[in-house]
Order: structure tokens, then sequence, then C-alpha cells
């Protein structure tokens, strides 16, 4: 990896730690500059717009998103239960971390046009990819006609994250979890195939926390 890569990889985790606990994209690339202590010259090359940032932020998000989901499925045999444990693993991120949640953003149509092609292709390619690996999962959880699954289910997990940043539930809440658990399996059409117990997800929430 070249130095240009390491720094705008540095650039970008600062940016992700400034947005933690935030509500709306705030961040901008003068903010950037005194939170890295990198100069502003070499921040403005890094990202020739704000837009560039915005874009920057979310294909990082993003990969990490697939990168916790690559290591679910070490650990998770059970389709079903591995989608279900990854995407409380996202609910835990926003409500334990105070995790930035980057769908209030993106994917926007409107930013990605105002963004340099280089950061374009890098976040279509990195939303792509973590949207393939939910519907292969999908998939392998088993066919259900009638409806577009992964559509449906892509809104509802942007809509809860959201909403569930916006209240006040506490971090290790077991029924939150439970019954996100619930509402993903009956919209994915798996009503009569076993979820997660309130006991396993307290399990869960524990080792995430001594791991921590």
């Amino acid at each position: 990896m070249s130095s240009w890569e390491q720094r705008a990889n540095y650039l970008v985790t600062v940016a992700q730690r400034c947005l933690k606990g935030h509500k709306t994209f705030g961040l901008c690339r003068s903010h950037l500059v005194k939170a890295s202590q990198i100069s502003k010259g070499t921040v403005y090359n890094h990202f020739p717009s704000e837009a560039d940032l915005v874009v920057a932020v979310a294909t990082a998000e993003f990969r990490d998103f697939l990168a916790q989901a690559q290591a679910d499925q070490k650990v998770h045999a059970n389709p079903l239960h591995l989608f279900l444990y990854h995407h409380c693993w996202r609910m835990r991120e926003v409500l334990c971390n105070d995790r930035f949640v980057i769908s209030r953003v993106m994917p926007n149509t409107d930013v990605l046009e105002q963004a340099g092609e280089f950061y374009r292709a890098a976040f279509n390619k990195a939303f792509a990819d973590y949207n393939d690996w939910n519907q292969r999962v999908m998939d392998a959880i088993g066919p259900v006609e009638g409806y577009d699954r992964g559509a449906l289910v892509r809104s509802f997990v942007r809509g809860s994250l959201i909403n569930i940043d916006d209240g006040d539930t506490e971090c290790c809440d077991l029924g939150v979890y439970h019954q996100y658990c619930y509402a993903l399996t009956q919209l994915m059409g798996h009503s009569d195939k076993r979820i997660p117990s309130r006991d396993e997800l307290g399990l869960w929430l524990t080792q995430m926390r001594e791991a921590a």
C-alpha cells in the first residue's frame, strides 16, 4: 500500500471517528484538517470536493460491513442466523459505539454525481458487493416467491437503524434485538424458521462486549 493510500485511509478513519454520535453528516474538509493535524493542501488533494469526502467515508463503511459479514460467516453456519446476527451487529454498532448511520446520507444520486469518478466507482463497488452478500445469504435461507425481498429488507434495515439512532434505546436491550430478528425474518417470508432466542442473543451481546 502506497503512502498516499495509507494517508487516505487514515483521513477516512479520522472522519469516521469525528462522525460518531452525530445525526447528520456535518463534517467538512476544513474540520478534517483540524481533526487529523494534516495540512489543508494535503486533505484537499485527497478530497477535491466535499462530496468526495462523504463518498469516501460511505465506501469505507460498506467495506467494513462486508468485512464483518465475512467474519460472521466463519461463526454462523445457519444462513438465517448468519443474516440476523450480522444485522444485529450493525444495530449494536449504532447503539453501543455511537456509529454514524451512513444510510442517512448514502446512497445519494446527487452526492455521487458531485464526486469524482474514482470515489464514485469505489463506492458503487463497495455498495454492490455488500448488497450481493446480503442477497446470497437470503437466497441460501430459502426462496420466497411474490416480491423482491432484497429491496424490502434494505429499506427496513435503513429505517430501523435511523429510528434506533434517533431514540433512547439501551445498548443491551435484549428485547430490541429479539424483535429486530423477528421482524427481519417475517419480512423475508420465513416465519416458520427459528430465530435466535433471547438467551442466545444475550450470550452474543456478552461476547461482543468482552471482545471489544
